[in-house]
């Protein structure tokens, strides 16, 4: 499959990009198909050869986010622009999950610091789960 992707050509501090039609799983520095134009992100200025572009397009290949966003910049197609941000490794934590863990924890769970001592084990008993309260209740026996 063929995408419009942008290729990274230059010095490592003055990197600018050309805009190439490639296989999908091919390198980036590898053989393109076609060479489409060329995007300077420093200067933000860039030419696209709009009929070869538009040729593309029409047999059906795809370009990236960033590639999508600069045709939309050119007028070539009508869309909205598509968030290319960096996504967060870390996942936000949502209201419920924070509430949950702030919650108090309640009596019947919770083991007195005096009966437990560091040399004895401590006292093992079953636990019992109900399945209308999802709390834990302690069974002495």
């Amino acid at each position: 499959m063929l995408m419009i992707k942008l290729r990274p050509v230059g010095k490592k501090k003055q990197i600018s990009f050309r805009v190439v039609v490639v296989d999908k799983k091919s390198k980036l520095k590898g053989k393109f198909t076609d060479d489409l134009g060329w995007y300077n992100a420093h200067t933000d200025k860039f030419f696209l050869d709009s009929k070869k572009v538009k040729k593309w397009l029409s047999f059906g290949v795809q370009p990236t986010d960033s590639v999508h966003n600069l045709l939309v910049s050119a007028k070539l197609i009508e869309d909205k622009k598509i968030p290319v941000h960096k996504k967060s490794k870390k996942e936000p934590i949502s209201e419920s999950a924070r509430v949950s863990e702030s919650a108090p924890v309640s009596e019947e769970t919770s083991v007195p610091e005096e009966s437990v001592s560091s040399t004895e084990p401590a006292p093992t008993s079953p636990e019992v789960v109900s399945s209308e309260n999802p709390t834990i209740e302690l069974v002495a026996e």
